[in-house]
């Protein structure tokens, strides 16, 4: 067996190089850090461009990295070159490179849904932090949805962070990107869905939405410190706000999402 790569070798430079947004972007390709998301990666056909693994990490996840197919060849190198790879404070020694994961809007909207999958689409309008950004997709994904739209000037799909926080959904549902949030509202309602914005200050509360959720529904959350521009929540075909029943003052866009795409995953299934 080859002798592990160090961090000096070329190849995981270059790897390295995919921690810049910059660098992500030019090449189409990002880093999935850790065995739930190169488990994640490697499900999805001619994602992964090769597997980096230190040889304790190589020897624990033997059946995984057994299951790569030929075009994800797995590299050896130790601890030092992970350590640059990894995102992690205490890297796991698997980083995958994978191609963007992205797809246009065209291909989450007016697209028959198929079941266990609901007619359900998460559109994060401005939504800058990677953690919140993957969290919803986690969320999304866990409820059935079918896609997530990130929208306006959002957080890069492709950030580490943001498909660690993911804890693989990412590599589950779709994600499109639309630098025009209303575009994607618009394209939305031409789709048959009907636009739910989640606001504070929404006119309806969740609880009494109930009849509406039964729908086709895309659910427009906002940025995590300012929430919807009014300009945005104003294309909505509702505005529902979550009853706050406690002293808290709000939820964070996270739980807010969660809440939200299981109030209308209940409504699907009971319909």
């Amino acid at each position: 067996m080859d002798a592990p790569l160090s961090a000096g070798n070329a190849r995981v430079k270059e790897a390295r190089k995919l921690h810049r947004r910059s660098a992500r972007s030019e090449r189409r390709c990002f880093l999935a850090d850790g065995p739930k998301a190169v488990e994640g990666a490697l499900d999805v056909p001619g994602c992964v461009v090769e597997v980096f693994a230190t040889p304790r990490a190589a020897t624990e996840h033997a059946a995984l990295l057994g299951a790569a197919p030929v075009t994800a060849p797995v590299t050896l190198v130790d601890d030092r070159a992970m350590a640059g790879l990894s995102d992690s404070v205490t890297p796991a020694g698997l980083v995958a490179v994978c191609r963007h994961l992205d797809v246009p809007l065209a291909d989450v909207v007016g697209v028959a849904v198929v079941p266990p999958r609901l007619p359900v689409i998460a559109v994060c309008a401005d939504v800058r932090d990677p953690g919140n950004a993957g969290t919803v997709v986690r969320c999304a994904d866990a409820a059935g949805a079918s896609a997530v739209v990130l929208a306006g000037d959002a957080v890069d799909l492709h950030n580490p962070k943001t498909v660690r926080a993911s804890v693989g959904s990412v590599f589950h549902l779709p994600v499109a990107l639309e630098r025009d949030p209303a575009a994607a509202v618009a394209a939305l309602r031409d789709a048959g869905y009907q636009v739910l914005a989640a606001d504070g200050g929404g006119e309806l509360d969740l609880f009494a939405a109930e009849p509406l959720l039964s729908r086709p529904t895309a659910w427009l959350f906002g940025n995590e410190a300012w929430g919807l521009p009014s300009e945005l929540a104003a294309l909505a075909d509702e505005r529902i706000t979550i009853p706050m029943l406690g002293a808290a003052e709000s939820l964070n866009l996270a739980t807010a999402a969660a809440v939200c795409l299981y109030a209308s995953t209940r409504a699907m299934i009971r319909a």
